[in-house]
């Protein structure tokens, strides 16, 4: 059996940067987007780099849009513990290490399903052993969670698919986004929601045809259901500005959900509600609610824009939003 243990402090000093000794030991923050793990996407695991206890891993690691790694839930939960954290005249909730006692980061209720948690953790207070380094390192047991056909919970596929139409703004950034959220599959950009056939791009801009940016997404109700993505959605994009996103205007960049099927309708109508009247956006929800018409995906060059060129334009990024 492992045994995690928090060194002396004069071993700490050594190890660690002071940036590590600042946050670990002193409950400090690192800066969103220039830390080490946000963007991390290699398979593995990630251990607290005080005592080396397993963590997290990869398999319930998604991008929240905060400029923080965050995960759904823990690999081993005994070795996470949480407190009632009062600073900064809020009350959140802070997660240590249990053997270390080092201060990861914050949980918050708004993440993706199905455990609805996000956990907001600091590079810093994490040390990334990457698949192969599994065996070697000491953490063999965790290699089965990796193994093809294998997974957690958190990975398994259950086979089933359901296709959602999404508009909310530039579709670059919204694809982006969707794509990092755990039980997504696919997804691609395309025009619909107006009555102009096989429209281009410059078309679309011009508000003639009527169509919205979209994105199609595709995912596992098993592991994401339409309610979740929803939620998700209005707090990654701003419902409230009519035909606009951030310097984007015109009604191609309305906020739009297109629905599929009755059932969908249903839930879009209740969650925009659930929304509205929660009153985390301050201004009222003006998105709009229509039955899906003929989808046209986007041009090659607009497909996976993001991910062909990084630091790319996006106004898109997820809020720290309850509904």
């Amino acid at each position: 059996m492992n045994d995690y243990r928090k060194p002396a402090d004069e071993e700490l000093a050594k190890r660690l940067t002071p940036l590590q000794l600042q946050v670990t030991q002193n409950e400090g923050t690192e800066p969103p987007f220039r830390n080490e793990y946000w963007d991390e996407k290699r398979p593995g695991i990630y251990v607290d780099v005080v005592s080396g206890e397993p963590l997290f891993s990869s398999l319930d690691k998604y991008d929240s849009g905060t400029g923080w790694p965050s995960f759904s839930r823990p690999l081993v939960d005994e070795n996470v513990v949480t407190k009632e954290d009062r600073k900064l005249w809020m009350t959140r909730v802070e997660v240590r290490s249990k053997h270390a006692d080092s201060h990861l980061g914050h949980v918050f209720d708004d993440g993706p399903a199905p455990t609805g948690q996000r956990f907001c953790m600091n590079s810093a207070s994490l040390r990334f052993v990457p698949v192969e380094r599994l065996e070697a390192e000491g953490y063999g047991e965790f290699l089965r969670l990796f193994a093809k056909g294998g997974g957690g919970a958190a990975s398994a596929d259950s086979g089933r698919r359901e296709t959602a139409y999404l508009a909310g703004g530039c579709f670059w950034g919204v694809e982006e986004l969707l794509r990092e959220l755990p039980g997504v599959v696919a997804t691609e950009v395309g025009y619909t929601g107006g009555a102009t056939a096989n429209p281009g791009y410059p078309q679309v801009h011009s508000g003639a045809t009527g169509h919205a940016e979209a994105v199609k997404v595709v995912f596992d109700p098993a592991r994401l259901s339409y309610e979740d993505l929803l939620l998700f959605f209005f707090r990654m994009h701003d419902p409230t500005t009519l035909n606009r996103q951030g310097n984007d205007v015109g009604t191609s960049y309305r906020s739009a959900v297109f629905y599929l099927s009755e059932a969908q309708r249903a839930a879009a109508e209740r969650i925009k509600a659930r929304v509205d009247a929660s009153k985390a956006w301050k201004r009222s929800v003006v998105t709009e609610i229509a039955q899906a018409g003929e989808w046209y995906p986007a041009e090659d060059d607009h497909q996976d824009y993001l991910e062909k060129n990084p630091g790319g334009y996006t106004c898109h990024f997820v809020r720290d939003l309850a509904f």
